[in-house]
C-alpha cells in the first residue's frame, strides 16, 4: 500500500501556483516527507506536483527503468524503479513502498485532486495543472476523465 499527500503551507495569502508546500509518500516500509527538516525540504508545491504528473507519466507509459523525481527548489526527491512484482518507491532513507502501476498511479491522483483546484484560472501555473492531469488521468482506469 502507498499513500501520497500534498500541501500548502498556511499564511500564503491568496493561491499562487508558486506556494510553498510539502509532499509526503508513505509506504509499508517508511515514509518521505519534505515537511520539518533543517534545511528546509518544502517545495513550489503546485510547481512540483506538475512536474512529478508528467514526469510520473512518462515513466509509466514509456520502458524507463528508474525515475528520479526532484521538486522544484528543493532537495526533496523520490527514486521510482521497475522491478519484477512491480515498482519499489525510495527516498533518501531507502525503499519505503513497494508497490503496483495502478495503486501509485492511483495514489498520486488522489492527492493531487485532493489538493487542487485552488488556483484561480489567470494563474500562470493552472493551465499546466489542468495540462498534466488530464494527461496523467487515464493511467487511472476508474478515474473520471
Amino acid at each position: 500500500m502507498i499513500t501520497v499527500q500534498f500541501t500548502v503551507r498556511p499564511g500564503q495569502g491568496d493561491a499562487s501556483g508558486f506556494d510553498l508546500g510539502d509532499m509526503a509518500v508513505t509506504g509499508d516500509l517508511g515514509t518521505a516527507d519534505s515537511a520539518s527538516h533543517v534545511p528546509d525540504q518544502g517545495m513550489m508545491i503546485y510547481l512540483s506536483v506538475v512536474q512529478l504528473l508528467d514526469s510520473l507519466g512518462d515513466f509509466l507509459r514509456g520502458n524507463a527503468r528508474v525515475l528520479s523525481f526532484t521538486g522544484a527548489d528543493t532537495s526533496f526527491s523520490l527514486v521510482v524503479r521497475r522491478t519484477k512484482e512491480g515498482l519499489s518507491v525510495a527516498c533518501k532513507d531507502g525503499v519505503i513502498a513497494r508497490t503496483t502501476v495502478p495503486e501509485l498511479a492511483s495514489a498520486v491522483l488522489r492527492a493531487t485532486e485532493d489538493l487542487g483546484p485552488a488556483l484561480p484560472p489567470e494563474d500562470p501555473v493552472a493551465s499546466d495543472w489542468e495540462a498534466a492531469l488530464a494527461a496523467f488521468r487515464p493511467l487511472v482506469p476508474s478515474s473520471k476523465g
